[in-house]
């Protein structure tokens, strides 16, 4: 009689660890297919139960398996293993469109004033210089002073131009489009 229960355990526990496989073979594909997506981005794609998204992400990054990358305004990013630290800011600063935006037109024009930003992103004011600010704290962007007026440029524009092209295809995009078909859906 113990070995059937025994059997039973060891079913069952196979079963689960198969599960605990499957899910995390997810959450590895889409943290590989989109970099730097954020936790709630992660419960949309996969559907998978709060608690449960948390105690598998909790022991991908223990078994180091994915980066995880908590910034100081409390934002967590999960990135693949093999993501250097210079792309973690640059692939979570692409991901919001108002700094995507500014990182590209400072890649085309190497140096601007906030004016121009401001006319390019047809952004408020107000919303440019957050968004400046966030990428100046992140070490992605730089001010210097140029015949009495703030020009901005990229801190290393290479660097930027790599990761951008490394990550092309899986920064912006897919996601984007996720979340227009989620909201047509509605």
């Amino acid at each position: 009689m113990p070995t059937a229960l025994t059997d039973s355990t060891s079913h069952n526990n196979n079963d689960s660890q198969l599960q605990n496989d499957s899910i995390q073979s997810t959450l590895l594909k889409h943290i590989e297919e989109y970099p730097g997506l954020r936790y709630r981005q992660l419960l949309r794609l996969t559907n998978i139960v709060n608690g449960v998204l948390s105690y598998h992400l909790k022991r991908l990054e223990k078994s180091n398996q994915i980066r995880v990358n908590r910034s100081r305004s409390k934002e967590t990013r999960y990135y693949p293993i093999n993501t250097s630290d210079e792309e973690f800011d640059i692939i979570g600063y692409m991901r919001n469109e108002p700094s995507r935006r500014i990182i590209s037109y400072l890649l085309e024009l190497q140096s601007c004033t906030f004016n121009e930003i401001v006319e390019y992103t047809d952004k408020a004011p107000s919303t440019t210089s957050w968004h400046l600010k966030r990428l100046i704290d992140g070490g992605i962007v730089s001010v210097r002073y140029h015949r009495q007026h703030q020009v901005y440029e990229l801190t290393d524009g290479e660097v930027v131009a790599e990761t951008l092209y490394k990550y092309k295809d899986r920064i912006a995009d897919k996601i984007l489009d996720n979340y227009t078909h989620i909201i047509d859906s509605l």
